[in-house]
């Protein structure tokens, strides 16, 4: 304590190290990166080999089988998820989530390397690919225009470069082009003039592209190397290469082909606000600025603007600058808010003098966190600016109470120096205590497994730093500023007097709320079994209520979004064309609803793998809202807009997900069905989908990742006959590709591009398609033979994806809830009648997606609200050397989680695994504080008065905490109040918005730290010192029963006189 009043003796050094702290946190704020969402890191891996040809059941065991069984060795693997399909198997690793991300790409690379050696010859190189959030576009470049595909595709080229060299932009991805392709077209009618064979064609180009080391020569008088160029650069280069000779002629390849740099075919189209378009997707690189990302972007692309032909059009679209911004601002704002609320409450309490010393606790407890924010590698983002919300009404605690006791003692009469070293001595270890236990409540938080608790870590860690600095500014900066600056609240003889009752008078004669709360505590004291018993009939009354009327669970938070997708779903053979057509016709419905700035949309082929549903997903068209203020209609009102107009498709399957903010998991129930016999999990996918169609009510987008159904045709050779007419299956397959995709038959580098293009050889497009394969001829020595002659083709029905997860065999049935439905509500339905059922035995069904994660969330929560009592319990019992008045303390935690209960009863909102889950655990720690100096200042009292009657120390106790106490709540509820009444109120931007989007996403956590502290609050300024009083009424009953009842030697004395 010495030590203390020396530190704050010596102002100058401490005023000094406040100065550096505010100004290293400045330039922290400057330099620390600005993002809306925060940047997970999270190790997983996706891998894919492509092997050209082959089939699920093939890929599955030559591709996937390897690769399971290598990362089933690897340590740390949570999760393999499989999927083979035609021409590629792809494996998705999923690592645990606090599993060092380079070590786990390290180890996934080794796996790869020793599967691949199982791998047919002919498989291309598996690619291994790091999926992380900051791998979503921060930005899309549209390039849009009438022009020649050549040209467009050349400016997007330029302008992706120049983006690229761009600071802070990790790539610029092109979408809506094809792949470049140099082409050689062969017609077979020429092929059998020439009497050449397709094999001498594709033998040709392969041996004249070759790189042919010639070395070098040493003719002692220097050395020179030897070059052999023999690379094809140009298509100039195949047309010149020689096929056949006879005498003094010489056949080329330009003789009997048409040789032309162009690009393949069309598998996919890309359109923004429905037009045709080639766009850059920029993505930002980990830990930069994405604000300057995109202004560093748009300047390259301004630049390019004026030099675009008339007829190009550039636009932007999926902008997340606004959008971060605009959170980052309104979170700011609603800051400010919170800030000035707070502020008015203690200078309306404590005066001007007091109100300012204890409000310059909050920048300098916000910078000095910032400090330790930038250090630990944080962005800026919404969830660390709620964090400082949060902080915002617990910070200043500290420092109310040891402003609030100097200020007592300065109206005591002593100056300012002395009153702030006295309070900052008396109040050490109870200010101490309450921020250690605040702080012992978030702890184990830090500590969240999973992508759910990389997510929220931000939380806690922003709040611990927040507290500690609070803690440093309560103890010594506040006093300090006090010392120098400090002047008593009020010098009138009316608050000396008030004083002077509350330090040695009887409160209960004040006629003011001090003195009616004194008389109202002086009742509850003397019958506090009578208080205990009501107090604990309310709380049973509040968790049977709850149990009873409660409105369910959901995992994260509903709130308004900004941006959303469409998913367009078909079934069938459907060329690209087709699939273009079907999707168009959804985007020209979608461009007619209001509220809607901009519609990029996307085609696929179906029979894709995907992680988060079917693979009958033909195209996706990704909606961008305005912003809240500037349209009329909330989200899901604009969405349900969207379904609407959309529903009476014929043919296909229109599905919307909003992108929410928080832990992305997918659609709302995801059914997993797992067995390795597959034959027994599409009956039981059948029958559950089925289920869900046409007896549950409120569901819809429901999906399966059953075979979708399909034509494939199987070419059967008949190999004797074939070698009658010279014919192999070698050669029928190469005539086959001929018409399909043409023969690879190498490789080669344009200047302009970044990939090898291929070389491939195929027939004129007249005769390419389905009818060609019936009208097919292939050059054999006798001529030109017909393929019917010895190859019948037989369609059949096709297998488009097998997937595996940990390397069984699994099915998923995905669906989402109508609106103001609880997906937990159907899971439990479901669930019902699922356990109802005979399935077979080695058929296993489970909930996945947020069921899951919310069930672990919950587990974790009551795992690490239990670790928080027991941290706080120790502190407590530290701290007072009482299990009976610690046990006292951590009431408070029941009373708050009662009041948390109370408030979802009467906003009818439903508890948040994630977000009410830390309410209830922070409350842990804030209320908790209230108790402490409510019993430290009750044990100091206590041993300065022996001879008080106990229900007068008792009540002296509550008179003089009353006015700390309701301050420290109300700054507290103050500061998160208009984001609990679902309003973001901007001062600073003058701006008042219900329903925003920060608001609606923050409900949760306000809601339970308001209704439970004010709840906890009324209840602890009665049952609290009431319950002081039970172990003084047993003593007493206990001393009447031994008074009243004669001891063993009186009853001898008794008995010998008789």
């Amino acid at each position: 304590m010495n030590a203390l009043a020396a530190i704050i003796s010596r102002s100058r050094t401490t005023l000094l190290l406040l100065f550096m702290i505010l100004l290293a946190g400045s330039m922290a704020r400057i330099a620390i990166p600005v993002e809306g969402d925060p940047e997970i890191d999270v190790p997983f891996f996706v891998i894919t080999t492509v092997h050209e040809g082959i089939s699920p059941e093939d890929a599955e065991r030559l591709l996937i089988m390897p690769l399971e069984i290598e990362l089933r060795q690897v340590d740390g693997v949570e999760e393999i998820n499989s999927f083979a399909s035609e021409n590629a198997g792809t494996v998705m690793v999923e690592f645990d989530a606090d599993f060092d991300l380079d070590q786990a790409l390290l180890d996934t690379r080794e796996a790869v390397n020793r599967a691949k050696v199982e791998f047919p010859t002919d498989a291309e190189e598996p690619i291994v690919q790091e999926q992380s959030t900051s791998d979503f576009p921060i930005l899309q470049i549209n390039l849009v225009g009438d022009v020649p595909e050549r040209m467009l595709y050349n400016i997007a080229l330029d302008l992706r470069d120049a983006i690229e060299a761009q600071p802070g932009i990790l790539s610029a991805d092109m979408s809506g082009q094809r792949e470049e392709l140099m082409e050689a077209i062969i017609d077979p009618t020429v092929l059998e003039t020439y009497q050449l064979s397709t094999d001498q064609i594709i033998n040709s180009i392969v041996r004249n592209n070759r790189l042919i080391p010639a070395g070098s020569l040493d003719n002692g008088e220097g050395r020179f190397s030897v070059k052999v160029p023999s690379i094809i650069e140009d298509p100039r280069d195949v047309l010149s290469i020689p096929i056949k000779t006879a005498q003094d002629t010489v056949v080329t390849i330009g003789d009997v082909a048409e040789v032309r740099r162009t690009f393949k075919d069309r598998t996919g189209y890309a359109r923004v606000d429905g037009r045709n378009t080639i766009s850059l997707q920029i993505v930002k690189r980990a830990n930069f600025n994405i604000l300057d990302a995109i202004a560093n972007a748009k300047k390259v692309a301004e630049e390019f603007r004026p030099r675009l032909p008339a007829q190009v059009k550039l636009m932007y679209s999926q902008d997340q600058g606004p959008y971060a911004e605009s959170q980052v601002v309104e979170l700011e704002g609603n800051i400010a808010t919170a800030l000035g609320l707070v502020m008015v409450v203690v200078v309306a309490a404590m005066g001007i003098r007091s109100g300012i010393i204890v409000g310059l606790g909050i920048p300098s407890s916000f910078l000095f966190s910032l400090i330790f924010l930038y250090l630990l590698g944080y962005s800026f983002n919404f969830m660390v600016m709620f964090g400082m919300l949060l902080g915002l009404g617990m910070l200043i605690d500290g420092a109310i109470v040891v402003t609030e006791y100097a200020d007592r003692k300065m109206t005591e009469g002593y100056n300012s120096h002395r009153a702030y070293i006295m309070a900052a001595q008396r109040m050490f270890w109870p200010v101490t205590a309450s921020i250690a236990t605040t702080l012992a409540a978030f702890l184990p938080l830090m500590f969240w497994p999973g992508v759910s608790g990389k997510f929220m870590r931000f939380l806690p860690v922003t709040v611990f730093t927040v507290l500690s600095g609070s803690l440093l500014y309560a103890l010594i900066f506040g006093p300090v500023i006090g010392s120098i600056f400090g002047k008593a609240g009020s010098q009138f003889e009316r608050a000396k007097h008030k004083l002077e009752v509350l330090e040695n008078g009887d409160p209960r004669t004040l006629k003011s709320i001090t003195g009616l709360y004194s008389r109202v505590l002086s009742f509850a004291t003397r019958y506090s079994i009578v208080t205990l018993i009501g107090t604990m009939a309310i709380l049973f009354t509040t968790f049977w209520a709850y149990g009873q009327y409660g409105n369910g669970l959901i995992y994260f938070s509903e709130g308004e979004n900004k941006f959303a997708v469409v998913n367009l779903r078909a079934r069938g053979n459907l060329s690209v064309d087709e699939t273009n057509l079907l999707l168009r016709e959804v985007e020209e419905r979608v461009l007619q609803v209001e509220g809607i700035a901009h519609v990029n949309a996307y085609t696929q082929l179906s029979g894709r793998p995907s992680r988060d549903g079917g693979t009958d997903r033909v195209g996706s068209i990704f909606l961008e809202l305005y912003d809240r203020g500037d349209r009329r209609l909330n989200s899901e009102a604009v969405l349900e807009r969207v379904r609407e107009r959309t529903q009476d498709m014929v043919g296909v399957q229109v599905e919307l997900q909003a992108m929410d903010m928080g832990p992305p998991v997918g659609k709302d129930l995801q059914i997993e069905l797992s067995s390795y016999k597959r034959s027994v999990i599409e009956p039981a996918v059948t029958k559950i989908t089925e289920y869900l169609r046409t007896q549950v009510a409120d569901v819809r987008d429901i999906d399966d990742t059953r075979a979708l159904p399909g034509v494939e045709f199987k070419i059967e050779v008949d190999r004797a006959q074939a070698a009658i007419y010279g014919a192999d299956v070698t050669q029928v397959g190469v005539a086959v590709q001929l018409i399909t995709n043409g023969i690879k038959v190498g490789e080669y580098r344009p200047e302009r591009s970044e990939d090898a293009v291929d070389i491939r050889v195929r027939y004129p497009s007249a005769q390419r398609g389905v009818m060609a394969l019936d009208e097919l001829q292939m050059v054999t020595p006798g001529g030109l033979v017909p393929l019917a002659n010895f190859v019948t083709v037989k369609p059949s029905n096709n297998v488009d994806t097998l997937q595996r997860v940990n390397g069984v065999p699994i099915m998923m049935i995905l669906a989402n809830v109508a609106p103001g439905v609880l997906a937990d509500t159907k899971v439990k339905e479901i669930q019902s009648w699922i356990d109802s059922q005979d399935w077979p035995p080695e058929l296993r069904i489970q909930f996945r997606g947020a069921n899951e994660e919310q069930a672990e969330s919950l587990a974790f929560v009551g795992v690490a609200f239990g670790m928080s009592l027991l941290l706080m319990f120790v502190l407590l019992v530290t701290q007072f050397n009482s299990f009976y008045q610690s046990s006292l303390i951590l009431f408070a935690v029941v009373l708050s989680t009662a009041g948390v209960l109370i408030g979802l009863l009467i906003t009818g909102n439903p508890f948040s695994a994630i977000l009410s889950g830390v309410g209830v655990v922070a409350l842990a720690g804030i209320v908790v504080n209230n108790n402490i100096v409510l019993i430290d200042t009750y044990n100091e009292i206590r041993d300065n008065n022996r001879d008080m009657h106990y229900v007068d120390l008792i009540v002296r106790t509550g008179a003089q905490r009353l006015r700390p106490v309701m301050l420290t709540t109300i700054t507290t509820v103050f500061g998160l109040l208009p984001l609990a009444s679902n309003l973001s109120i901007d001062f600073v931007n003058r701006t008042i918005e219900y329903g925003s989007m920060l608001s609606t996403f923050w409900v949760p956590l306000s809601q339970a730290i308001v209704s439970g502290l004010t709840f906890a609050t009324l209840l602890t300024l009665v049952t609290t010192p009431a319950m002081l009083a039970i172990p003084h009424q047993i003593k007493g009953i206990y001393r009447r029963i031994r008074s009243t009842t004669p001891s063993a030697a009186e009853q001898l004395a008794g008995e010998s006189a008789g």
